[in-house]
């Protein structure tokens, strides 16, 4: 009986043996067989740190090589969930939320996730990053990275845009040449121990590549001298907005580009989304009387009209497809020439009915309105010019004096710097070259003539007439002593709700100077300035102010030198 007993148990415990063998042999290969891929990665994850290197974005400089935006280092904060405790979690958020101005909601949520890594904060100051290391809390960490800094806020805020918390641009320069300047991240393995400490031993690294940087055909004291007096006359006139494009005619580099609103490059995140938009390219307006310029080249070039001819001007009031047009004085006999001294519409509407209304389109096709300048800033748009066969009675009486038809101030400026740069149009642009981290060049851009739209005797004509405008006409405010400047005024009326609106305008002007050697091109556009609206009152004054100040910087005087 006892041996039975025995046996018994034996059997018992020997068959429990076998079922724990058949079941961990089952489990084993189980996990051999199906598990082995998840659990390999798992302790290889645990075993392994894989540390982003973040490149350095690339620099922008002006074309005298000044910053406009570079990186600086900066620290972030982070932290390992699964190393901390409940009391230095709490402690880490305790302390974390007064240091780093953070409400503990936040930073309870990721400390509660089950990762080894979780940014807390990204970038923060120096000052601070100092306060959270001398806290010394577990499971908490400082990573060192870069942050996009801006040294002059304001400066061309609307060419250069900015980039984001992970350096990727977002707007501006900053996102059309993001590919140059972002550069690519490289990554560091270290090997961590079972209570995952890092054991500062490298198992492989690969170097960021750092961004290319971006050197533009900007000039920083220009781009300055220009905001500073757009400021004063943005100010001073009430309006809602107002662009100013500085250019070289002869080349197509753009020197300056300024737009009120603006905002700070710096806090680009508590500015009004509608002071990021670039007036100068992606919004457009009717020119006005600066289109004039269009009739007045054709009608030279095509050998229509001389410079001596005589038009009767209708004593200011002239019927057109059943509509009356009205000049702002009343005029009689004027000369070709003192047609766009004065800005005469009827005088330009009375030409434009001689050359036609195909032959007046052809030139305004040659100076490229109703297309894209095909500027390197993102957001260019087309800007309208109706064909002939969509004009009604009254356009041959509308769009020769700047009305039925709407341009950006970018697609103006070049337009008129062809008749500074004796008739050839030239490409505009606004970066010059990328270079690498060693100063090797990694492409140039080139000054690009686009089309020859008038001859360059006309031109010269034109320039005499453009010239006349300052010295005798409407816009004698933009004199500048001792120096010979052509430019032509512009006020245009609104289109409000379908109708021409009778007290908003866009005050506009541009010009050249020196008229015989031009080195800048500039437009100055005012929207709905009050109570002042006349192009050669609000507009001139700024022109005046910014290329006086400017060609004194680039030591020109009239002739050159």
């Amino acid at each position: 009986m006892y041996i039975q007993k025995r046996s018994l148990r034996f059997c018992g415990i020997f068959l429990f043996l076998i079922i724990s063998l058949l079941y961990f042999s089952a489990k084993l290969l189980l996990i051999q067989f199906f598990r082995s891929d998840h659990l390999a990665a798992l302790a290889e994850k645990q075993q392994n740190h894989y540390l982003t290197l973040e490149p350095v974005r690339g620099a922008i400089y002006d074309r005298q090589l000044r910053p406009l935006a570079i990186n600086v280092p900066v620290y972030s904060v982070y932290a390992n969930p699964r190393r901390m405790s409940k009391a230095q979690k709490d402690a880490a958020i305790r302390d974390l939320s007064a240091l780093l101005d953070i409400e503990p909601r936040p930073l309870r949520e990721k400390l509660s996730r089950d990762k080894y890594f979780v940014w807390l904060a990204r970038k923060i100051p120096l000052e601070l990053t100092e306060k959270v290391r001398h806290a010394k809390l577990k499971g908490i960490g400082l990573i060192k990275e870069s942050k996009r800094s801006y040294p002059n806020q304001y400066l061309a805020a609307h060419l250069i845009g900015f980039a984001g918390m992970d350096n990727r641009g977002l707007e501006g320069l900053e996102l059309l040449f993001d590919k140059y300047l972002r550069g690519e991240p490289g990554w560091s393995q270290i090997l961590r121990d079972a209570r995952q400490r890092e054991l500062l031993i490298e198992k492989g690294f690969i170097p960021p590549k750092d961004g290319f940087s971006l050197v533009l055909t900007i000039d920083e004291t220009i781009q300055y001298i220009t905001e500073r007096a757009l400021d004063k006359a943005f100010l001073k006139s009430n309006a809602i907005a107002a662009t100013v494009i500085v250019m070289d005619p002869k080349t197509g580099e753009i020197l300056a580009l300024a737009n009120r609103p603006t905002y700070d490059l710096v806090n680009f995140d508590f500015s009004a989304p509608e002071n990021r938009i670039n007036r100068a390219v992606a919004l457009v307006y009717e020119p006005g009387s600066i289109f004039k310029i269009v009739a007045a080249s054709a009608a030279l070039e095509e050998k229509i009209f001389k410079e001596t001819d005589k038009i009767f001007c209708e004593n200011g009031s002239y019927l057109v497809g059943g509509h009356i047009l009205h000049d702002h004085h009343g005029h009689g006999l004027l000369t070709f020439s003192e047609v766009f001294e004065q800005s005469s519409n009827i005088g330009t509407t009375k030409i434009a009915q001689k050359m036609g209304a195909a032959t007046f389109y052809k030139y305004a096709r040659r100076f490229r309105f109703g297309m894209k300048t095909g500027i390197d800033l993102i957001g260019e748009v087309n800007g309208t010019l109706k064909p002939p066969s969509q004009w009604s009675k009254t356009s041959i009486g509308a769009l020769p004096i700047g009305q039925e038809v709407t341009a950006t101030p970018m697609q103006l400026v070049c337009a008129m710097a062809s008749i500074a740069n004796d008739g050839t149009y030239m490409k505009p642009y606004l970066v010059k070259y990328i270079k690498d981290t060693h100063d090797e060049l990694i492409q140039s851009f080139e000054p690009q003539m686009v089309d020859q739209v008038i001859s360059p005797e006309t031109a010269q004509r034109i320039k005499v007439i453009l010239q006349g405008v300052v010295d005798r006409g409407t816009a004698k405010k933009a004199q500048i002593a001792g120096m010979a400047v052509a430019g032509k005024t512009g006020t245009a009326q609104k289109v409000i709700d379908g109708r021409y609106s009778a007290n908003r305008f866009y005050a506009s002007f541009f010009g050249f100077a020196p008229v015989e050697d031009p080195k800048l091109a500039v437009i100055v556009v005012f929207d709905d300035p009050r109570p002042n609206h006349f192009g050669g009152t609000v507009a001139a004054p700024v022109f005046r102010d910014i290329v006086a100040d400017a060609l004194k910087y680039l030591d020109v005087k009239e002739g050159g030198g």
